[in-house]
């Protein structure tokens, strides 16, 4: 019987692919979004930023910017699902993907619901996969801030898949 990998090791190989994935997405550092991993679970994290705020007077934060931060979630966690069992088995190493990056998936398109103003403070979204195909993937992505279960918004996209290369 093989010896289990030290699970610190397993945490170092899936934070290095995590961040190698979130760094080929140069808006995401722009705006920095960052990810929190619980195993195979994401949850984004868009901190607290001054030139996040598009209303000044209330304030609030940017529909572009909350939208983006929504679309990213998206990418990131369909992307990640996608990667997961070839980086569980090792035929993808973080090293290899920091030297060929999978292609990441195309929006098709992408709506947004703003449910409640963005307050000038720390936003969390997860995403959640609902169909994920060869060609097509369909997302469900959830954004709150102080309180899990009041929303301030919240999206639907679809998404292009990249060819894989099963060869």
């Amino acid at each position: 019987m093989k010896r289990p990998e030290p699970v610190q090791q397993v945490k170092h190989r899936r934070d290095t692919a995590l961040n190698t994935l979130v760094n080929a997405v140069p808006y995401a550092g722009f705006l920095g979004i960052a990810f929190e991993r619980h195993g195979d679970e994401l949850t984004a994290l868009l901190p607290y930023d001054e030139k996040l705020i598009g209303n000044p007077v209330l304030p609030a934060l940017h529909g572009g910017v909350i939208a983006s931060f929504l679309e990213v979630a998206a990418i990131i966690e369909l992307s990640w699902a996608m990667l997961w069992s070839d980086l569980e088995t090792g035929r993808l190493s973080p090293e290899s993907m920091a030297e060929n990056l999978p292609r990441l998936p195309k929006t098709i398109d992408f709506t947004v619901d703003y449910l409640r103003t963005g307050l000038p403070r720390d936003a969390y979204a997860r995403a959640r996969v609902n169909r994920s195909g060869r060609r097509y993937a369909s997302v469900h992505v959830e954004a709150w801030q102080d309180n899990r279960a009041r929303l301030f918004a919240q999206a639907t996209g679809h998404f292009l898949m990249p060819q894989r290369n099963d060869g």
